[in-house]
């Protein structure tokens, strides 16, 4: 979702590429949330950080709590931050444990997605405070 909010909103200022420390390929739910409100996202692909190695990244900012944990280390020109985001396929199961329906399920996405976009409206001031 950051990926797609920054390219949609940020895209002549930011150059944004998006990975995790392990691929999952796209989760249907954030494709369809993201839809609601106008974002494509379905050209991105999961890609893995170490896919980063041989590229020259100013900024890295990890999204979810074990990304932060387990970032691996960076040049020492490369700015590393944080800024955690509730982990909306671990919600949606545990509403679905349960007895959620699939609208509700859904409602986490949408509720992370939306603040994933209000940060990203921050951007790229709120990388320089930090």
């Amino acid at each position: 979702m950051a990926e797609g909010w920054t390219r949609h909103l940020k895209g002549e200022q930011i150059e944004a590429y998006s990975a995790g420390i392990e691929t999952h390929g796209l989760n249907p739910h954030m494709v369809k949330v993201m839809a609601e409100v106008g974002v494509d996202v379905t050209s991105q692909k999961s890609e893995n950080i170490r896919d980063f190695a041989d590229t020259q990244l100013d900024v890295v900012v990890t999204v979810c709590g074990h990304a932060h944990e387990t970032c691996p280390v960076f040049p020492a020109n490369c700015k590393v931050m944080h800024s955690g985001f509730p982990d909306p396929p671990k919600m949606a199961k545990e509403l679905a444990e349960q007895g959620a329906s699939k609208d509700e399920q859904l409602e986490c996405y949408r509720k992370v997605r939306d603040e994933i976009k209000s940060y990203v409206e921050s951007l790229p001031h709120s990388l320089q405070e930090n």
